[in-house]
C-alpha cells in the first residue's frame, strides 16, 4: 500500500527503492547489533532432551514415565522429581523473511520498510541461535550451516536469488524439512488465510514446529490519512482514489482485525507461536520476545512483569 495526499509529498512517505543485494551489508550490521544487544544477559536455548548431561530437576507431571523419576531426589521431599538431561544434539532453525514487493512499504511513521525489518529480525534471530551452537538455514535455500559465518552465507544466497531475477513469493516455499527442526517466518501475512494455512500446514506436517512473526507498518494499523488520498497497490498496480480517507478507516480496521485473527487462529490450530510486531517499535523488543518463545520460557515468562521490563530495557539500548 502506498498513498499520496494533498498535504504530504509522496517522496516523504516511502523509502527510495533499493535492491536487496545493495541493502544487505547494512542490514547484516544492524542485525548483528540488535542480536548482540539482546544477547547481553540472556542464556542460550537449553532444553530437555536425549543426552547424558544433567540439566535440572522438575516435579513429576501427569504423563511422565516412571523410569524418569529420580528416586534419590524424591526421597528427600514430599514430591516426585524428574531428572532432566540436556539435549546435546545441535538444533536446526530455519528462518524465512518475506521479500515480496509488498514488504517494501514504509510510511512516514516508521524508519524501516517491512522488508528491511523482516530481514534484520531474521538475521538477528539466526545469529542468536548460532551463538548457542545451532545450525541455521534459509527456508527453501541451501543446507543449514553452523558457526559465525552461517548468516553471511544466507545473505549471499538471498543476494544471488535477487541478482538471478527470482520473483519472491509472499508465502513460505514448500521445502522438504527434517523432523524436529524449527522455523520462524517473518511476513505481513496479508495473503488469503486459506493460502497461509495451506503453506504452514505443509511445514507442520513434516514434524516441524513454527513461529509466525507478523510485521506491520504503524500506518497499516491506523490508516492515519485524511482528505483526498490515492492508494496504489505495490504489487498489482491497482489504484483507489478516496475523496475522504477517514471514511474508509473503520471498514479497513475491521477487515485488518479479521485478517490478524485468521492468522492467529492458524498458529493456534498448528500449536505454533504468533507474535505481532510494528516497524515503529525497536527491533530489539521483538527479538527479545521471540528469543523467549524459542527458548520455551514463554508459558511462565510472558505472564510476568519481567518480560516487559527486559523488553523495555532492550528497546532503550537498541533505539
Amino acid at each position: 500500500m502506498k498513498q499520496q495526499a494533498d498535504s504530504t509529498p509522496i517522496q516523504d512517505l516511502e523509502l527510495p527503492a533499493h535492491g536487496l543485494a545493495e541493502r544487505l551489508p547494512a542490514l547484516l550490521i544492524e542485525a548483528s547489533r540488535v542480536a548482540q544487544t539482546v544477547a547481553h544477559g540472556i542464556h542460550g536455548r537449553r532444553r530437555a532432551g536425549p543426552g547424558e548431561t544433567f540439566w535440572q530437576f522438575r516435579q513429576f507431571e501427569r504423563g511422565d514415565g516412571a523410569p524418569n523419576i529420580d528416586w534419590r531426589r524424591s526421597a528427600s521431599s514430599d514430591h516426585l522429581y524428574i531428572r532432566e538431561r540436556e539435549w546435546e544434539a545441535a538444533h536446526t532453525l530455519w528462518i524465512w523473511p518475506d521479500l515480496s514487493p509488498s514488504m517494501n512499504f514504509r510510511s512516514h511513521l516508521a524508519e524501516d520498510t517491512k522488508r528491511d525489518r523482516a530481514v534484520v529480525l531474521a538475521f538477528a534471530t539466526g545469529e542468536l541461535a548460532s551463538l548457542a551452537g545451532e545450525r541455521i538455514g534459509l527456508l527453501g535455500g541451501d543446507m543449514p550451516a553452523a558457526g559465525r559465518y552461517a548468516i553471511q552465507k544466507i545473505a549471499m544466497s538471498m543476494a544471488r536469488q535477487e541478482q538471478n531475477g527470482t520473483v519472491f513469493s509472499s508465502l513460505p516455499p514448500r521445502a522438504v524439512l527434517r523432523r524436529f527442526t524449527e522455523c520462524v517466518l517473518f511476513s505481513d501475512f496479508l495473503d488469503p488465510p486459506e493460502q497461509i494455512e495451506a503453506s504452514c500446514q505443509h511445514i507442520a506436517a513434516q514434524g516441524v514446529r513454527g513461529n509466525l512473526v507478523q510485521i506491520f507498518d504503524p500506518a497499516e494499523e491506523t490508516l492515519p490519512y485524511h482528505g483526498r488520498v490515492e492508494f496504489a497497490g505495490i504489487e498489482n498496480g491497482e489504484r483507489l482514489l478516496a475523496g475522504r480517507a477517514e471514511d474508509l478507516r473503520q471498514r479497513y480496521m475491521d477487515r485488518l482485525a479479521a485478517q490478524k485473527a485468521a492468522v492467529t487462529d492458524v498458529a493456534r490450530r498448528l500449536q505454533w507461536s504468533y507474535m505481532l510486531h510494528h516497524t515503529g517499535r525497536p527491533a530489539g523488543e521483538a527479538l527479545l520476545a521471540l528469543h523467549t518463545q524459542l527458548s520455551g520460557q514463554a508459558s511462565d515468562y510472558r505472564s510476568t512483569a519481567s518480560i516487559k521490563a527486559k523488553a523495555s530495557e532492550s528497546a532503550e539500548r537498541t533505539a
